[in-house]
């Protein structure tokens, strides 16, 4: 019986020798260990291989990891204090900035409210009221605006050098109110609202809180997109000289505009649209001298001129 069973390994190394498979080339590096002795012996019981590396959960492990609360916890680097201390105070300038804003914007809000009243009351000039009527009323929204750009000036002494940083928080209400004052100006007078007009009108300072120069130029800018209505409105009405008093007012103004060298912005939209309402107020002008509207003294004055 043992025969056999040498036989049987003798013939599974012969199949082996003639298989030209890799894996089982790879076998008969084994081959020389077995014997006819290795079949007889017992199996022996080897001795367990020791990892080289333990779990750092086993006892016998040197590796300790450090418990939280204890003496072996890692300090922080140096780093991190210094980043959370910028963030910090960070956080304390973006709060004061916001508490800031909000004083700001009550105001900017009041602003509004009282440019709108304003804008109301001028309306009425489009239905043929009486212009000394109608702008004593709006007249009396100017001082409401005096003190509340007054308070401005106020809440930004208290952060000096920051003017241009909130700047842009009343920039658009400021522009609607330079337009007002303008077409009440030229209601009065016939003539342009200047500059330094405009800040004594709402009790700035150039120094200090005054009134930039692209926002009293977008100003004027809103201001004349209300003449061309003005212009038809008298002259349903049948004042026939105010479309040349308007087409002379808007042509020199245009002309002076032209001097300026402005940006592709929104300045230089709002000039570009001047351009069409004189041209809107042009053609009143010649419709109603066509039609013969216009009397001979008048076209004398505006040969004249």
């Amino acid at each position: 019986m043992m025969n056999s069973a040498f036989r049987s390994v003798h013939l599974s190394a012969s199949r082996l020798i003639i298989n030209p498979n890799p894996f089982s080339s790879s076998i008969l590096h084994f081959l020389p260990l077995c014997s006819s002795d290795a079949i007889h012996r017992p199996l022996r019981r080897q001795n367990p291989v020791i990892p080289l590396f333990s779990s750092p959960f086993s006892s016998s492990s040197s590796f300790n990891i450090p418990m939280a609360g204890t003496d072996n916890q890692i300090p922080p680097p140096p780093s991190s204090h210094l980043l959370e201390k910028q963030f910090e105070s960070f956080r304390v300038q973006l709060e004061e900035s916001a508490a800031l804003r909000e004083q700001i914007r009550a105001v900017v809000m009041e602003i509004e409210s009282a440019t709108r009243l304003i804008q109301a009351n001028l309306l009425l000039v489009h239905q043929s009221r009486p212009i000394p009527e109608v702008i004593e009323k709006a007249k009396e929204k100017i001082n409401d605006l005096k003190t509340f750009y007054g308070r401005l000036a106020e809440i930004l002494r208290e952060c000096p050098g920051q003017y241009y940083r909130y700047h842009g928080d009343w920039r658009s209400e400021t522009q609607a109110v330079v337009s007002q004052l303008a077409f009440m100006h030229w209601l009065e007078t016939g003539t342009l609202l200047v500059h330094t007009e405009a800040e004594e009108k709402l009790g700035l300072n150039s120094l200090e809180f005054g009134l930039e120069t692209e926002d009293y130029l977008t100003g004027i800018c809103f201001m004349s997109n209300d003449l061309p209505r003005y212009v038809v409105n008298r002259v349903t009405a049948g004042d026939y000289d105010c479309p040349r008093k308007v087409m002379n007012f808007l042509t020199d103004l245009h002309a002076a505009f032209r001097m300026l060298n402005l940006r592709n912005d929104f300045l230089r939209k709002k000039f570009d649209s001047m351009k069409y309402d004189l041209r809107r107020v042009e053609e009143v002008y010649y419709d109603v001298k066509i039609r013969g509207l216009i009397s001979a003294g008048d076209q004398e004055i505006q040969g004249q001129t």
